[in-house]
């Protein structure tokens, strides 16, 4: 991810490596974005995983609206369980069905939301899968806001080296723990 300053492009590949690490097959990815008029922020659709768009859903949230918004005003995972039936469809080319769980979750910068992540499984999300989903936050935030240009490159780049060595430690021991 180093070097992309476009963050559909980012939030693509951060979608595509995290789905299926936690066993994730549907995933949204919504940035928080200022309107140029001045407005109060927005949760704002940037990229989706296995995402099939629907006319009414909407495509931003803002904080507080829907578990999208809460997840960010809360700055807290939110863990569905038992997801209806009627509530989202994940399908392929074999058909579709209703994931068993879904996790909201906040993406931070030095406190600060910067994002929501959505993922929709079709099994639980396993203690070890929740434990890593807990400490991304900061992890993805980093590499959010290092897009946005809003901190020095040596600063961002001491930071982003750190933090892509402990994730790194945490995939080794999530795909460890997901062999056994």
């Amino acid at each position: 991810m180093q070097g992309q300053r476009d963050m559909a492009t980012v939030s693509n590949l951060i979608l595509s490596e995290l789905a299926p690490l936690v066993s994730a097959q549907h995933a949204v990815f919504y940035s928080m974005t200022s309107p140029s008029d001045g407005s109060e922020p927005l949760l704002t659709f940037q990229a989706g995983y296995g995402y099939e768009e629907r006319k009414h859903l909407s495509t931003s949230f803002r904080v507080g609206q829907g578990l999208v918004g809460q997840c960010a005003k809360e700055k807290q995972r939110i863990l569905l369980t038992e997801v209806p039936s009627d509530y989202v469809k994940i399908n392929s080319g074999l058909g579709d069905s209703t994931p068993l769980n879904i996790i909201v979750l906040p993406v931070l910068f030095e406190g600060s939301v910067r994002a929501v992540v959505e993922l929709a499984s079709f099994s639980p999300f396993s203690e070890v899968h929740q434990t890593f989903l807990d400490q991304l936050p900061e992890s993805i935030g980093l590499v959010a806001q290092h897009d946005e240009g809003d901190t020095s490159p040596k600063t961002c780049s001491k930071r982003s080296q750190s933090q892509a060595e402990e994730l790194l430690a945490q995939q080794a021991e999530l795909r460890e723990s997901n062999e056994i």
